[in-house]
């Protein structure tokens, strides 16, 4: 018993730290940033995984829940872009291109949510992923001070493989996800301060009811 509570403490820990953050598209508070974090694309197409987190992304913006989209990728090589491929999604689904900020380093999700505060300012967002990821990417986001809520695409219920594969990498997920929380370690790389998403949020563009005008 003590064995089985240790191997699921991280996971429980991502639980309880999102617990109250985690929220569906409809009750979802307004915060000026969408955070969409990057997945598997094939070519310049999104899998059906970030399409969907996209989709639901593209619907906060238009429900005026958010002001401006961060899309946060891995292109740690020439022949690989997740940032670029979810920027061309959004835009050429009728989301303004000033609005559609790249981060082209979120490697992993602790690199996502540190990158989104300390390169690109952002304190208050919505981290977009699918919903059995959700937990975690809240849980981190929070760790590395933002204040985070979450909205996570559902239809993976409709792939039970899928959805069985990404539950249980999860449970394995989570103790990388803990030791993060706890030593907060610098992203593999941070880089300087990027002024896109300033950019992106003074525009007047978007009708978010949410009135402050700043990143932070």
């Amino acid at each position: 018993m003590a064995v089985t509570a240790l191997f699921f403490a991280p996971v429980t820990w991502a639980y309880v730290a999102s617990d109250g953050y985690r929220a569906t598209l409809d009750d979802v508070p307004a915060r000026p940033v969408a955070l969409v974090l990057g997945a598997r694309v094939w070519g310049s197409s999104p899998s059906l995984f970030l399409a969907r987190r996209l989709d639901l992304a593209a619907e906060l913006y238009r429900r005026g829940k958010v002001r401006a989209v961060l899309v946060s990728g891995d292109n740690s090589r020439p022949d690989y872009n997740e940032t670029d491929a979810m920027r061309a999604y959004l835009i050429n689904r009728g989301i303004p291109e000033r609005k559609v900020v790249g981060d082209y380093a979120g490697f992993d999700t602790w690199d996502s949510c540190v990158r989104a505060r300390k390169v690109f300012g952002a304190a208050r967002l919505i981290v977009v992923t699918q919903r059995f990821h959700l937990a975690r990417a809240v849980a981190l986001c929070r760790a590395a001070g933002l204040d985070a809520y979450g909205v996570g695409d559902d239809s993976a219920q409709y792939r039970l493989i899928t959805t069985y594969y990404g539950a249980t990498r999860e449970v394995f997920a989570s103790f990388k996800a803990l030791a993060d929380a706890v030593f907060r370690p610098d992203p593999h790389h941070l880089g300087r301060r990027e002024t896109g998403l300033d950019e992106a949020l003074a525009s007047s563009l978007s009708p978010c009811p949410d009135t402050d005008r700043s990143v932070e």
